[in-house]
């Protein structure tokens, strides 16, 4: 059942893109590339929800594939209401599925079925028969079937056999095996073929063909209606056969993974103790004992970047799912909303992928319905009647940036600024620049609408977003410009599961920094230090950089060093310094996570265990730098 629901979720995924694609179409002749990937789909899975016995699925999938056939056929008219039909047959499948793998009824979907029912048996009206997009000439394109049977097996007559044989006198282009109503099996092959006289001179072996509308459409010509990618990664993606692929589940990449994190810690302990015994062993049999330390060292360097490198999926498994709900959010509300994608080959592990799932659709969701204007206030706003949201990503350094961006209203500073203090959030002197607002808009139950609706209204979602992000040890800012839109950007790092880091002595206790979240390490002399309102402060490349003593924060045995370190996290204005008593070195780390709620403390995101067994804490440079910001101003009693 687990294939079964990996290679539905890719069929569906297949179907809702030729959908969009089709939509809106109000001509007879849309390309029939289209149309044929989504037939294919369709008729594939109806063949592997049949195997599991999905019945629901199976149906809803027969009827789409009959409608489709019609359309193809020139049968029925592809025009706008057909196109709405086949969106909700695709919805309606994707329930079922659902509903079979949550282990709960399926849902009822008679009403659609009655319409998919009504518009395979629709007329024709101004429709014409469907032009493919190839050339019509050359071989001809046939669906052939194949029903074996035991006397056929006994004549020495079997799939294999009919393969061989369509082989001598035509190109197949696909198979593909169905399970009957009855319980047998059959299989349909798709050719191309002048020689009709050799395929009737299979009938008498089990053998029935009928004349396919087009002659089939090639790989090649599928990848030129995907998605809008490029390079050379996506050429060979496209051109890949589906032998190159096999599905791994993750759990045995987290064992993997796992593994690998044990040797590193293994290795850290190995460099450990030759730094021990380096006096006692003789110079030539100490260098020959580093050469090997240095080998394994880059030796599980490449073994833990492989293994990286299986777990990385694209970020496009989010991104294509998304014009599907801006659709239907987007006819719901009365909006005309175009969406554009972009960077969806970048790379992300694929726990990040899963829990972010949710996150992006909420802020594509409020952007639709909080950013994007009506059709009249954008014209009389003189912009085009269509708005437009943009969803990019990119990688920077060890981390991904994914913006969720909108050319709509912005953000509605007077109704945040209304309703703030009932937060009881306020910016200072109540300006509300974008980390105020932020907080602000995050915070658990605000909400700018008074009534509910479809779309928001609930005071719920934002304030999962940001926790969300921040469990993942990413950050989450917002820039929004009255009258010209909003975007939301999330920087998140490519695994959670070993990373480079920086390791740094406070008083008796040692800590471990991220490296991805590192600008540069600097040299601090603690008497050009300045406090304003409680802040200490250091003029940094001709500006003020906020500090933060680690010892004061956790309450450490201070040291009276007449220099200190200062790691600096973050950019523009969100920059601090994070002020330690010295810097060990560089390490690699095996990040373990503390989900436990009763111990989890702000500025701390997990531990690890360095080459001597010690435990050290990792820090949450985000949450550091959002301490700063929280400090108590002067006059106002700081908090324990």
């Amino acid at each position: 059942m687990d294939d079964y629901f990996a290679e539905a979720d890719e069929h569906l995924l297949a179907i809702r893109r030729c959908l969009l694609m089709l939509d809106g179409v109000e001509r007879p002749d849309p390309s029939s590339a289209i149309l044929e990937e989504l037939f294919r789909s369709c008729h594939s899975l109806k063949g592997i929800s049949a195997m599991v016995e999905l019945r629901e699925a199976e149906l809803l999938a027969h009827h789409m594939e009959s409608g489709l056939r019609a359309i193809r056929q020139g049968e029925v008219a592809l025009d706008a209401a057909t196109v709405e039909t086949l969106l909700a047959g695709a919805s309606a499948l994707e329930a079922v599925i659902v509903a079979r793998r949550e282990r709960q009824p399926p849902p009822s979907e008679e009403a659609t079925v009655a319409a998919l029912r009504r518009l395979a048996a629709s007329p024709a009206g101004p429709a014409t028969p469907v032009r493919s997009a190839t050339s019509h000439s050359g071989p001809h394109g046939w669906l052939v079937t194949f029903v074996p049977s035991a006397a056929l097996v006994e004549r020495g007559v079997k799939v294999d056999t009919i393969r061989a044989r369509l082989l001598k006198v035509a190109k197949i282009l696909s198979v593909t095996p169905n399970v009957q109503a009855s319980g047998g099996i059959s299989f349909e092959f798709e050719v191309q073929t002048e020689d009709e006289a050799a395929l009737a001179a299979l009938s008498p072996d089990g053998v029935s063909y009928a004349r396919a509308r087009e002659p089939g459409v090639s790989r090649e010509a599928l990848a030129a209606i995907d998605e809008p990618s490029s390079g050379p990664r996506a050429r060979e993606a496209a051109s890949a056969a589906p032998g190159n692929f096999v599905r791994v589940d993750l759990a045995r990449l987290d064992d993997l993974m796992r593994v690998a994190g044990d040797l590193v810690v293994t290795r850290s302990r190995l460099e450990d103790t030759l730094h021990r015994i380096e006096r006692q062993v003789p110079a030539r049999e100490f260098r020959l004992l580093q050469e090997h330390d240095a080998l394994m060292e880059r030796q599980l360097r490449d073994l833990r970047d492989g293994i990286m490198r299986v777990r990385l999926v694209p970020v496009g498994e989010v991104f294509r799912r998304m014009p599907f709900v801006v659709r239907d959010l987007a006819r719901d509300s009365g909006k005309r909303v175009q969406l554009e994608i972009a960077g969806q080959s970048t790379e992300i592990d694929k726990f990040l992928i899963e829990r972010m799932m949710d996150p992006i659709l909420h802020l594509v969701r409020n952007a639709v319905g909080h950013g994007i204007e009506t059709v009249e206030r954008r014209v009389a706003a003189g912009k085009p009647p269509d708005g437009t949201i943009r969803l990019s990503a990119s990688t920077v350094g060890e981390s991904v940036m994914i913006e969720i961006a909108d050319d709509g209203a912005g953000i509605d500073l007077e109704a945040i600024a209304r309703r703030a203090p009932a937060k009881s959030i306020h910016g200072d002197d109540g300006a509300l620049d974008s980390r105020v607002l932020l907080d602000i808009i995050c915070a658990s139950g605000f909400s700018t609408r008074d009534e509910a609706d479809r779309i928001s209204g609930r005071g719920v979602g934002m304030d999962v977003v940001r926790g969300t992000v921040r469990e993942l040890g990413g950050t989450l800012d917002v820039d929004t410009e009255p009258a010209r839109g909003t975007t939301f950007t999330i920087t998140l790092p490519l695994t959670l599961a070993v990373i480079d880091a920086i390791i740094t002595h406070v008083g008796d206790q040692t800590f471990a920094v991220p490296q991805s979240a590192i600008q540069e390490v600097i040299e601090v002399d603690p008497g050009s230090l300045r406090v304003l309102e409680r802040n200490e402060l250091l003029t940094y490349r001709g500006r003020a950089l906020p500090m933060i003593r680690l010892s004061r924060l956790f309450r450490l045995d201070t040291t009276t060093r007449p220099r200190l370190h200062a790691i600096v996290v973050g950019t523009g204005s969100s920059a601090v310094g994070l002020l330690v008593d010295r810097v060990v070195g560089h390490r690699e780390i095996v990040v373990k996570s503390i989900s436990d709620p009763l111990i989890r403390v702000d500025g701390v995101s997990g531990a690890t265990e360095l080459g001597d067994g010690r435990l050290v804490l990792i820090l949450d440079v985000a949450a550091l730098g959002r301490s700063v910001r929280k400090r108590p101003r002067t006059g106002e009693r700081a908090s324990a």
